[in-house]
């Protein structure tokens, strides 16, 4: 695709904006020569991307909506390229170490953890950096790259990366904190309360905005460790310190180190058996 005199072209993939900004500022720390040449926002975007640049290297996200990131790379490990072109090194954006830690154990493509951090950004780079200049060279490497490709991708989407198997559960969350956007761990989060437009987030030092409802959240969270007290309320588990009777005989949460009380609906008191 390219000599090794010109600058490695990049396509990043994620559905969430902020964590592509994220990504390409730090890609840039990492690897300033690096162009970044297209951005897409799902996998077929992608997929089509990939097609049209022909670039060097491609980050995916693992989950998208529509196509999923290890969908899309198996479309672009069956692209067609011409005698003197390569397929593009694959490396993945993923909350699910359990479909990182393959990937990596295979060789044949890399990974970064969300949110992706500057240390271990750089030595993907210099991974990246060494296979490209040993298929540059014209190494066993390359020459074998894409038949293990396609089979660690089988394995990924016949392990459910991320449909089918086990669910994966929301690990990060975009809220509007003031004027600005942040990333919110959801094990940081103590409890989510909505109301009719917007749902509050909860942490030990942040209270946040999402437009996202309750009903939506239910779905995306581990129901483990976040509850359903009330139709509008969601608590961590974890941050539960005690549940109380007020004098109408209703069951309230109260939260660690803060002084809501979060009421239990009729519907959820089976949550607390024995109150």
């Amino acid at each position: 695709m390219s000599s090794l005199d010109a600058p490695t072209r990049c396509v990043i993939a994620d559905d969430e904006r902020l964590m592509r900004e994220q990504l390409r500022a730090r890609l840039l720390e990492v690897w300033p020569e690096l162009q970044i040449v297209a951005e897409a926002r799902n996998g077929s975007e992608a997929v089509a991307l990939v097609a049209e640049h022909k670039p060097e290297l491609v980050f995916l996200d693992i989950r998208m909506p529509g196509l999923t990131g290890v969908e899309a790379a198996r479309q672009i490990a069956q692209m067609e390229v011409e005698d003197d072109e390569l397929l593009p090194q694959i490396v993945f954006i993923t909350a699910y170490d359990q479909y990182a830690v393959e990937a990596f154990e295979q060789g044949v493509a890399d990974y970064v953890l969300k949110p992706a951090e500057r240390d271990r950004l750089a030595v993907t780079v210099e991974r990246i950096k060494k296979r490209l200049a040993a298929r540059e060279a014209g190494s066993a490497l390359g020459a074998g790259e894409p038949q293990p490709l396609q089979q660690l991708l089988h394995k990924l989407a016949a392990q459910g990366a991320p449909a089918g198997g086990a669910p994966q559960h929301l690990q990060w969350i975009q809220a509007t904190v003031g004027q600005s956007i942040q990333m919110i761990a959801i094990d940081e989060v103590l409890f989510f309360i909505s109301d009719e437009k917007y749902t509050r987030v909860q942490t030990a030092t942040v209270e946040a905005l999402i437009r996202k409802p309750i009903k939506e959240l239910v779905d995306e969270l581990d129901p483990h460790k976040f509850w359903q007290i009330h139709r509008s309320t969601l608590v961590n588990a974890n941050a539960i310190s005690q549940v109380t009777r007020d004098f109408r005989g209703r069951q309230i949460v109260t939260v660690k180190g803060r002084n809501d009380k979060l009421e239990v609906s009729r519907s959820y008191v089976g949550l607390f058996k024995g109150m």
